[in-house]
């Protein structure tokens, strides 16, 4: 009887064992889903970059706007110039001509044109590398970012930045954005002040949907050179899958033909 009155007890024990890890897989799953939409609206300031990195001429526009705008601060060392002219449908020569402008070679690594004892000096710290910045903070991050730059009088360098701020860098991007303040309301129960909206006060050389489409370009370079190879990956997972298919449907008509005499 003993026996009898404990097997509901194990049987439940049990039970939860086995379903307790695939629940908390499933919890987490769900948390780690919401998360970045709850940001992307308007949770954490975040706004949906929307980028492709099946558009070249969106690429090879971002490449350009990193080399004139970034790469007087910001190395990509584990980029190399060739890897960029491979994966974009560029020549050497325009490669050369248009984006190396440092002492480099064509096979090297990307270096910023900075010194990095100047850099510390003039900033605190040297300027970070840009290779894995989307990998380590996202799309969006680095797209809000981007845009999020604000004239801040009180900051040793004019600026500021809504999405990171007291940022120790200016706004590299602002000859073709503008220049925008940004307004804040009083935060409730004694929070900081919250970020209301911008305003430009002095148009810059691009309209706001074409600075979008700006940003919107450097972020996508900057994604591919975080990982390179997703480029290949994703035009041989193509092929991968139709093999899949083919392989599927073949093993099917295999399993018929050996079950047929079983029924």
């Amino acid at each position: 009887m003993k026996v009898d009155s404990m097997m509901p007890a194990v049987i439940s024990s049990a039970f939860m064992r086995a379903v307790r890890r695939p629940l908390v897989g499933l919890l987490l799953g769900l948390v780690l889903v919401a998360t970045p939409a709850a940001l992307a609206s308007g949770g954490g300031g975040l706004h949906a970059a929307n980028i492709s990195l099946n558009n070249t001429g969106s690429l090879q526009n971002g490449a350009k706007l990193y080399f004139n705008y970034c790469s007087g601060c910001h190395a990509l060392n584990f980029m190399r110039y060739a890897r960029i002219a491979e994966d974009l449908g560029l020549s050497e020569d325009q490669v050369t001509k248009n984006f190396m402008f440092t002492k480099a070679k064509f096979g090297e690594t990307i270096h910023a044109n900075i010194n990095p004892s100047d850099a510390a000096e003039w900033f605190g710290k040297a300027p970070p590398d840009l290779s894995l910045e989307v990998r380590a903070r996202g799309a969006d991050w680095v797209y809000t970012y981007l845009k999020s730059f604000y004239l801040d009088p009180s900051r040793p360098i004019g600026w500021n930045n809504t999405l990171f701020p007291n940022a120790s860098m200016p706004n590299p991007l602002w000859e073709l954005q503008g220049l925008q303040t940004a307004t804040f309301k009083p935060g409730q129960n004694g929070a900081e002040h919250a970020f209301e909206k911008f305003d430009l006060r002095q148009p810059g050389s691009e309209t706001p949907a074409e600075f979008e489409e700006t940003v919107r370009d450097l972020t996508a370079f900057l994604q591919y050179v975080s990982e390179p190879a997703a480029l290949q990956r994703k035009s041989i997972g193509i092929w991968v899958l139709l093999y899949l298919g083919v392989f599927t449907f073949l093993a099917w008509m295999l399993k018929n033909e050996y079950w047929k005499d079983v029924h």
